[in-house]
């Protein structure tokens, strides 16, 4: 069913001595106004040059973060600053992290590769997350500006015996092309793989697999729009052009090194509100408890908070509700058959997700608010640490808290596969992939040579 196929990738030149920890970034997506600023700071060619270049006063058609971007490329590509592989390859790569300071090391394994973009209906790349349009059309800019896919799609596929990754490691070298640390004591490790038998061997298997989009969502989505951009002014054949793929991180999702964070949210209203109040209406539909919070010993109470609610989410739906006129929390737990009153309208695998309860029961029923609300960023911002959480709201920068378990992996592939989608932010696979690492470019006249 999914297609992939090897390509000659842009890689920072390794032959240069230079860290390579001061070329990354982030997805462009997460990094914040000040994140960008030390970004800029680190290295004249950080990639956030390219990923999210900086607006200034007087940007123009002809002259803003687009066309920087792509001048900044083009000149990165002459001076030798990035060299192009000269053989298709894959790039298998090794992120060894801590998912939290007192959790034992992991390593999650992902291979770089290409993968042929597949129409919303295929049924072969599937997504679980609703997408905006903003945020499409901010990354349509920069792929028509580039011709150039920067940052890779988070997929996830089914490998119960890890067979690919094992073909991966027969072929690499003992010694990978890029190694280097972050400031977060994080390892990235990639391996550069031209060898025509493991091309045959990956794309026999996942032939037939699909593809669980993991994170990528509008880049996924605005590689498919680019393509029919593309294909109206160069055509549709032959049919293995370049911009009919796509730059795709490939991970087992029973890969062990496979962490899951939940997404916390913060809201921030207008208007006053009433705690009582929204404890009361929310008994029609939980059982709630009371527990005390001292915010002088806030790791060890977000730690007690995190197994309470871990071990009270085995059984049901759980959520922790914090405000910041109170030094306690509470802990609501459904009730038996509450599920139904979230609405006739939604799936039953919808109705089994965490963030969905607390989006119709609470936010919407108890907190008043509509649906466009829970897409304003302005009202609902999203954490995925309890204790960051817990200090935002205690500081007044938000005036409640809501605190949820992650999302399981079945419950994804159970959305996917329904064809269904989930309210953003539902899930947070950790940690992000690393953008930097290999660039995809794309020639319209050049021809991908799927296996």
């Amino acid at each position: 069913m999914a297609i992939v196929a090897p390509f000659k990738g842009l890689t920072y030149n390794l032959d240069k001595k230079q860290n390579l920890s001061r070329l990354m970034a982030p997805p462009y997506d997460v990094i914040s106004k000040e994140e960008q600023v030390a970004l800029y700071q680190a290295d004249p060619h950080n990639v956030v040059r390219l990923i999210l270049g900086e607006k200034k006063t007087g940007d123009s058609d002809w002259d803003n973060r687009y066309t920087r971007a792509a001048d900044d490329f083009q000149r990165w590509q002459s001076d030798g600053t990035l060299i192009r592989t000269k053989e298709p390859s894959f790039y298998l790569t090794a992120m060894t992290y801590r998912p939290g300071n007192a959790e034992p090391e992991r390593v999650r394994w992902g291979i770089i590769l290409l993968v042929k973009i597949e129409d919303s209906d295929s049924g072969v790349v599937l997504p679980h997350e609703r997408t905006f349009s903003a945020h499409k059309d901010d990354r349509l800019k920069l792929f028509r500006s580039c011709n150039a896919q920067f940052s890779q799609i988070f997929g996830l596929y089914e490998d119960p015996e890890n067979c690919i990754l094992e073909e991966c490691r027969k072929f690499s070298d003992p010694s990978p092309q890029m190694d280097f640390e972050l400031d977060d004591g994080a390892r990235h490790r990639m391996w550069v793989i031209s060898r025509t038998r493991l091309f045959e061997k990956v794309s026999e298997v996942m032939r037939h697999k699909s593809i669980f989009i993991a994170d990528g969502h509008h880049r996924y989505e605005t590689a498919r729009n680019f393509r029919n951009i593309m294909r109206a002014r160069f055509g549709e054949k032959p049919a293995n052009r370049s911009y009919e793929y796509v730059m795709m991180y490939l991970s087992n999702m029973n890969d062990a090194g496979l962490t899951i964070l939940p997404s916390h949210r913060l809201v921030k209203m207008d208007s006053e509100f009433d705690p009582g109040n929204i404890l009361k209406k929310a008994a029609n539909w939980f059982d709630i408890k009371r527990f005390p919070y001292n915010q002088k010993n806030r790791k060890g109470e977000a730690s007690e908070l995190k197994r309470l609610l871990k071990e009270n989410g085995k059984v049901r739906t759980s959520i922790g509700f914090y405000h910041n006129q109170a030094d306690n929390w509470h802990l609501l737990s459904l009730k038996p058959g509450m599920e139904k009153e979230m609405g006739e309208d939604l799936h039953p695998s919808l109705r089994e997700l965490d963030v969905l309860v607390l989006s119709r029961l609470i936010l919407q029923k108890c907190l008043g608010l509509t649906r466009k609300d829970l897409d304003n960023e302005e009202i609902i911002h999203y954490e995925s640490n309890i204790s960051t959480t817990m200090k935002a709201v205690a500081s007044g920068e938000y005036q409640m808290g809501f605190l949820l378990n992650h999302t399981r992996m079945d419950q994804v592939k159970e959305v996917a596969r329904n064809s269904l989608v989930m309210p953003r932010k539902s899930t947070y696979f950790f940690p992000k992939v690393l953008t930097g690492m290999v660039f995809n470019k794309i020639d319209p006249h050049e021809i991908i040579q799927a296996p």
